[in-house]
């Protein structure tokens, strides 16, 4: 079943990336969600796939991306990898911890891409609507991650099999009662 969740995240890393190039935007900004979905992905599954998703979906986005090549597969596998030390503090099934980290997870990849341009010797237009950029980047990319926690939830609830609880009792065994 690890496959098949493995085959989700990043066929939804895909659809991600494509609908991030093919709309226009959302009041001037255009909206990241592969923070928020590495944010899930870094609380349900292991080290590798959190590799993969960051290898696989950065180079998607910078290849549909003015973005140099590779740029933001790094912002990513940080994300992913500071919240998978952590990963048992954290709440992963209460929907308001995961607004909070999803909206840093927003914020962070952006500014940390951002930084990998600037110290790269690139010119990035920045200006005072950055700002707002990075404001509505960050609400809708922690208001995503709850939405892709209960879409996966829902998913995986749904083509996945349950475990069956087992109980240290036989049914053939017998009990003795009474002395010998």
């Amino acid at each position: 079943m690890i496959a098949f969740n493995s085959f989700i995240i990043l066929l939804a890393a895909f659809l991600v990336v494509f609908m991030q190039s093919a709309v226009n935007g959302v009041l001037g900004t255009q909206i990241d969600l592969l923070p928020a979905l590495m944010v899930y992905t870094s609380l349900t599954a292991g080290p590798v796939m959190i590799a993969a998703l960051a290898l696989c979906s950065g180079l998607w986005f910078d290849s549909l991306s003015a973005n140099p090549l590779g740029i933001s597969v790094l912002p990513l596998l940080a994300i992913g990898f500071i919240i998978l030390i952590r990963r048992e503090l954290i709440l992963r099934d209460q929907s308001y911890a995961q607004f909070v980290i999803g909206s840093t997870a927003s914020l962070g990849a952006p500014l940390v891409t951002l930084g990998l341009l600037l110290t790269s010797g690139r010119e990035p237009i920045v200006g005072w609507g950055t700002v707002w950029q990075l404001a509505l980047m960050t609400i809708i990319g922690g208001a995503a991650t709850p939405v892709f926690a209960k879409l996966f939830g829902f998913i995986t609830h749904t083509f996945d099999y349950r475990t069956v609880s087992s109980t240290s009792f036989r049914s053939d065994r017998e009990i003795r009662r009474g002395r010998n």
